[in-house]
This record gives structure tokens, sequence and C-alpha cells, in this order.
């Protein structure tokens, strides 16, 4: 059958050079085989062997991406009316690097797809109004393409609309219809549903506040690997209504989310780890995720994190690594950091003496709050004179106005 395939193929019969094409993608032999074939046919006018060259260019099947040849392709099967090309077509000026990126041309694209019912198109013109990406924002619009690809039974416009009618930002929050839009989408298996049903038993919205029923549903979608539903059910295992609390499966389903890198996880899986909370004790594990979380943005685990290097916890002290976490936690607004961060300027712990650090790090602390953090300021204040005094007011506002520490 190849055999005769190959044949026709090399004689230049359209078909059999798309059906050549199709046999090789997949196989262990070089991308390039189909490549070769595909463009054969493409080149004779094949719009389904243009659509698979444009794939193939996108870095499909191992090829290395190449998207002017990608965007070359979708477009010639696009103009040949092929939805599939267009809807590719728009992705990749929807969402590819600067250099593609074109709002406009991504809208145009979706809307000749959607013209052919394709409902991905559709879904994504409503995420276009939604969101207000490259035009303006306009959630009625957003509503009535969402609802063409809803009713084909589009999953993510299902849920999509769901979010318009239980958030309650544009209108006021319509919780039976964001029920059963939810509902629909959560009929065919799609993770995003089974989160939204299970923060609204979760908070008691639109329905009454069941916590048994947030975990059920939060556990459809955490074993679908959707990482905000792990994160959500393991904090509901941890500190929910006292039906669903089990701190063993709070620590599974942070460990869960933290190994999708879910920074709030990486945190709380350290903490349960320091604390022994569902896990056996254990200081190292916990300075690792704390690392981690902290690595990510986390303030609470730079905090944490600088404490332990601060005191040698877990490990051996390190007070230039604490101060280089007290000043990220302190940049996050993590008061006692920014104490913490004042006190080892103006002791050199860790750093040269420095007490116009000093000073500006009190004062920020002082100034959100921490009482104490005063009479450390006043005190270093009464060894300027005044020419450092003005030096020293001059760091603090520099340091303001970089950071935005106050509040």
């Amino acid at each position: 059958m190849t055999m005769k395939l190959r044949l026709a193929a090399v004689g230049g019969d359209v078909e059999a050079q798309y059906n050549l094409g199709l046999q090789y993608i997949g196989t262990a032999e070089d991308p390039q085989t189909s490549v070769h074939w595909f463009l054969k046919a493409a080149e004779q006018g094949h719009a389904l062997a243009q659509f698979n060259l444009g794939l193939l260019y996108a870095g499909s099947q191992g090829l290395a991406q190449d998207l002017e040849r990608a965007i070359f392709w979708y477009r010639k099967a696009a103009e040949q009316g092929y939805a599939r090309a267009q809807f590719n077509l728009g992705l990749i000026y929807n969402s590819a690097s600067a250099k593609y990126q074109n709002i406009m041309q991504a809208l145009a694209w979706y809307i000749k797809a959607s013209e052919q019912g394709h409902s991905g198109a559709q879904n994504n013109i409503g995420l276009l109004y939604i969101t207000g990406q490259g035009i303006p924002r306009d959630h009625r619009k957003a509503i009535t393409w969402f609802e063409k690809a809803a009713v084909s039974g589009d999953a993510a416009a299902q849920n999509n609309l769901g979010m318009i009618y239980g958030s309650g930002k544009d209108m006021p929050p319509d919780y039976p219809r964001a029920i059963s839009w939810y509902g629909k989408a959560a009929e065919q298996g799609y993770a995003g549903a089974y989160y939204n049903l299970g923060l609204l038993f979760a908070n008691g919205l639109g329905v009454a506040r069941d916590h048994r029923q947030a975990v059920d549903w939060y556990r459809k979608a955490a074993l679908l690997g959707h990482v905000k539903t792990q994160y959500n059910l393991a904090l509901l295992f941890e500190s929910g209504e006292d039906s669903v609390r089990n701190s063993a499966e709070a620590a599974h389903w942070y460990g869960k989310a933290a190994e999708q890198n879910h920074v709030g996880a990486c945190y709380r899986l350290g903490l349960c780890f320091d604390l022994g909370l569902g896990v056996p004790e254990n200081g190292q594990r916990a300075l690792e995720w704390f690392r981690k979380a902290a690595t990510g943005g986390h303030s609470d685990a730079q905090f944490r994190l600088a404490l332990r290097y601060d005191s040698g916890q877990d490990g051996q002290q390190d007070c230039a690594q604490a101060l280089f976490w007290y000043r990220k936690a302190g940049e996050h607004k993590v008061v006692r950091a920014q104490f913490n961060l004042g006190l080892m300027y103006a002791c050199g712990h860790g750093t040269p003496v420095d007490l116009l650090q000093a000073h500006a790090w009190l004062s920020v602390a002082a100034q959100n709050g921490m009482e104490k953090a005063s009479s450390h300021q006043y005190k270093i204040e009464s060894r300027m004179d005044p020419a450092e005094l003005l030096e020293a007011r001059r760091v603090l506002q520099e340091l303001l106005e970089q950071h935005k520490l106050l509040g």
C-alpha cells in the first residue's frame, strides 16, 4: 500500500502526496519527510497540506519553530476558507511574541473562523472583548460571543459565561445562570468549571456554604492537575470547616501544587514541614520549600528564610543571606523585615554599618506601625549632625519613591 502510495505521490497525485505526509507524522523518521510530501501537495493548492505545514512549522512533531513559515502556510489554507487554519492564524496574531502580535489581525481571522461555526474562535473573540486586549472592553459583546460557542457545546465558553454571570464585575451577579453554565462545562469534565463550582460552595455564593461539596468539586479539578484548585483544596483541608479538616490531605495537596511551582503552596508546604502539620516535622525540608517560595517572590517566605539565615536554624548562619532576604521581604512591605533590616544596618550585622540605610528602614517600619522602630530611629538621629540628618531624609525619600514601601 505504501509503495503504491509513494508511486502515486512521485507521479504528482496530490492526495497521495498529502496522505504520504500524514503517514510520516509521528514516526521515528525525520519530520522533514512529512514536510517534503506536504510541501508537494501544498504547492498544488491542497488546503489540508498547507494547514499541516503550518502546524509543523509552528513547532509540532519536533520540527524547529519557524513562525514566519507557519503564518505563510496557515494563510494559504485560511484564504481557501479552512476554518482551523483561520483559527490558528488568529492564535499566532493573538498570543505570539511582539514581532508577530497583531490583535486586529487575530480578531479578523477569528471572525472568519467563527462564521464557519468554529467555537474556539468564538470563545477567543469573547476573551478579547472581556479582557479589552487590543480592542475596547465590552462585556455585552463578550457574552454574545461566548454564548455562540457555549450553545454549540464549547466547555471553555460555558465556563467563561459562568464567570461573567458569577463575578458581579460588569453586572449584578446572577448565580443561577453562573451555576447552570458551570454545570454544563463540568458535565464535559472541564477542570475550570469544577474549580468555580468549588469556589461557590466554599464561599456560599448563590448556594448554602458547604465545604464538603466544595471539597468534592475541588477534588475533581485537582485530580486533573488544576493547580489553583489543588492549592484551594489544601487550604480547605487545613482551615475549612471541622467536617473537612485533614492536615495530611492539606500537606498532600500543597505538595501537588508545589510540584507545579505554585508559590503559595511552596510556602505553606514549608510551614507544614516546619510545624509538623500532616507530615513529620523536618526543618531541612521546610527550609527547601521556603527557599523555593522566596525565590518565587513570596514575601512571608522571604521573611522566614531570612530569619533562618539570621539565626542559623536548620543550617549554617549566613548574615549576608539574611540581609538579602530581609531586604526582599522589606521591599514587599513585610514590616518585621523592614525593622530587622534597619537593625542589621545599624549594628553592622552581615554588612558594614550604614546609618543612612538603618535610619531609612527603621523609619519605614515606624511609619508602617511598628512602634519600637521609632525609638531606634530617634537614637540614630541623635548621633547625626544636621548635614547627616538631611542626607538621611534624602535617602529615606529615595527609598520610598523607588519601592513604595508604605501601607
